[in-house]
């Protein structure tokens, strides 16, 4: 997400950021209506929770920094931050989660670092990593697509953990299907539906193809350009095909890993993260492709089913690396500055 429009060699004035927070925060309303529309209130608590919550830490942090308060609190960043990491956690995830990650995100790997652009690493993911690490059960509970089926009363008490969650309403998500298919090849996964209902499948695409378009709103707006998510889900997409073509009975296919998953969310919404991603065009592409084989990676050989976090937040400690080799040519120079060969040192 870009927060300037400029060309060179004339630079013109920067958006103001607090609109470009809330364009970001409008494209997030396709995928938000599909998640309730599939997975009930617990979505609309996460979103309601961590936003109040997310506002009053970054106010506390901010006086206790001696920083204007109403000021930066005006950006919106807080929210978009808070958005992007409810909408992330299982519906069925119980308020004390949702504070933790909360808490993970605004206080430790934002205010700590210094506020909005001093960050190096993705607040949101920062949050949704530690929880995954630190929660593995509670993260895994994701509802089955019953949509309303547990009433808003009911919801608000299993949010606040009045009464017990379910077992009936709780299901596991596709990857995690899929990679917990034991001997089973691909084609007897896919031919017994108990093992993941067709609903189920539907409703993660349909979010899925939700997040799309609210990337397109993204890219119409230009507050993004092509060349992340372009080359994230691309890379993707190429070594899942290069895997299931050598071995399609065991390695899903590049739609499974496209469209079961948060692969088009974190293309459009993660990995474009303007302060945490690399800058160039060039060291987009390379940053957009080290997270799509790194998604691959983690989802095939690692311990976790989806791996937007950890692949973000690695190629995060390369930017400033990509960023020093992909430098760009300046105005009325004639080559790029880039790094600097040993030879040249001597």
């Amino acid at each position: 997400m870009s927060l300037m429009h400029a060309s060179s060699p004339h630079a013109h004035g920067p958006t103001a950021t607090s609109r470009v927070m809330a364009w970001v925060l409008a494209a997030t309303l396709p995928g938000i209506a599909v998640l309730c529309w599939h997975y009930g209130w617990g979505v609309l608590f996460n979103l309601v929770f961590a936003c109040l919550a997310g506002v009053a830490l970054e106010a506390l942090l901010l006086k206790l920094r001696g920083r204007p308060v109403s000021f930066f609190l005006k950006d919106n960043s807080a929210l978009v931050t808070c958005v992007l990491l409810a909408v992330s956690l299982p519906p069925l995830a119980p308020w004390w989660l949702v504070l933790t990650g909360v808490i993970a995100a605004i206080v430790v790997a934002k205010q700590l670092y210094g506020g909005l652009g001093q960050n190096p690493f993705n607040p949101a993911m920062v949050a949704y990593a530690l929880l995954l690490i630190s929660f593995p059960v509670e993260m895994s509970r994701w509802s089955s697509p019953d949509g309303f089926a547990l009433g808003f009363t009911d919801s608000l008490q299993q949010f606040f953990g009045v009464i017990a969650t379910p077992d009936a309403l709780t299901g596991a998500t596709p990857l995690d299907a899929f990679r917990n298919k034991g001997e089973l090849s691909s084609s007897e996964f896919w031919a017994d539906p108990s093992l993941l209902p067709a609903a189920n499948l539907l409703a993660w695409q349909q979010t899925a193809i939700a997040w799309g378009l609210g990337g397109l709103v993204l890219l119409a707006r230009r507050l993004i350009t092509w060349h992340i998510p372009v080359a994230m889900l691309g890379s993707l997409a190429v070594i899942s095909a290069i895997f299931a073509f050598v071995d399609g009975e065991q390695h899903a296919s590049p739609l499974i890993h496209l469209l079961c998953g948060a692969a088009i969310f974190g293309a459009f919404f993660i990995a474009t993260d303007p302060v945490t991603a690399a800058t160039s065009n060039k060291g987009k592409l390379y940053y957009g492709v080290g997270i799509g084989v790194l998604i691959y990676l983690i989802r095939t050989f690692g311990a976790y089913p989806d791996a937007i976090a950890f692949a973000v937040l690695l190629m995060n400690f390369s930017v400033p690396f990509i960023d020093y080799y992909t430098q760009p040519r300046s105005y009325g120079h004639k080559k790029a500055r880039r790094g600097i060969k040993l030879e040249d040192k001597a």
